[in-house]
């Protein structure tokens, strides 16, 4: 561990990890289904922001981008509070207040992001491959949309990686069980 790592948690560290723990948003992702939900809507928001962006700047639609800004990205941030909320803050919390478990968790999850990403990458460069191959062309003023939509891509990767490889709490589960067996009687 570095020093860094080893520092007491300042005012900011614990704020956030108040903020990243508390159980007021719970019901958003309490199952794997409502997780991959809220990661499939963050994707499909990030996808829209994207478009009114890329697609008002190229269409000289300033208001197409207004748009976006006010009506998907608040959405979109409320879907980033509940991914980071169903992680506990796994990818935003400094590493100073993660234990041990959760630094391996982190790590894990920017290994099997990078491993989608480079294997997206890979994908997008055998398509352009193949399109040159039977002789057509890309539109030159597609690069910049192009890489804009693969900076962010590989920007939320972990997000999104994290949030649909979350468990469900040990403590959850025993306490969902130990409620049906009260509940049943057995």
């Amino acid at each position: 561990m570095t020093a860094r790592q080893t520092a007491a948690p300042t005012r900011y560290d614990r704020r956030m990890l108040a903020i990243m723990n508390n159980p007021a948003g719970r019901p958003y992702y309490a199952t794997s289904a409502r997780r991959r939900t809220v990661v499939a809507a963050h994707i499909a928001l990030t996808a829209g922001l994207l478009t009114t962006q890329i697609g008002g700047a190229a269409a000289h639609q300033p208001w197409l981008m207004l748009a976006g800004v006010l009506v998907v990205l608040p959405l979109w941030c409320i879907a980033t509070g509940i991914i980071n909320g169903s992680t506990r803050g796994l990818l935003e919390l400094r590493a100073r207040v993660l234990d041990e478990r959760q630094l391996a968790e982190r790590q894990r999850v920017h290994a099997l992001a990078h491993r989608i990403s480079v294997a997206m990458l890979f994908g997008a460069v055998l398509a352009v491959g193949a399109l040159h191959w039977v002789g057509s062309t890309i539109p030159a003023g597609a690069l910049p949309a192009v890489l804009v939509v693969a900076l962010v891509t590989f920007w939320l990767m972990p997000l999104w990686t994290a949030g649909l490889t979350a468990r469900n709490e040990v403590a959850d589960d025993a306490l969902d069980e130990a409620a049906d067996r009260f509940a049943t009687g057995h």
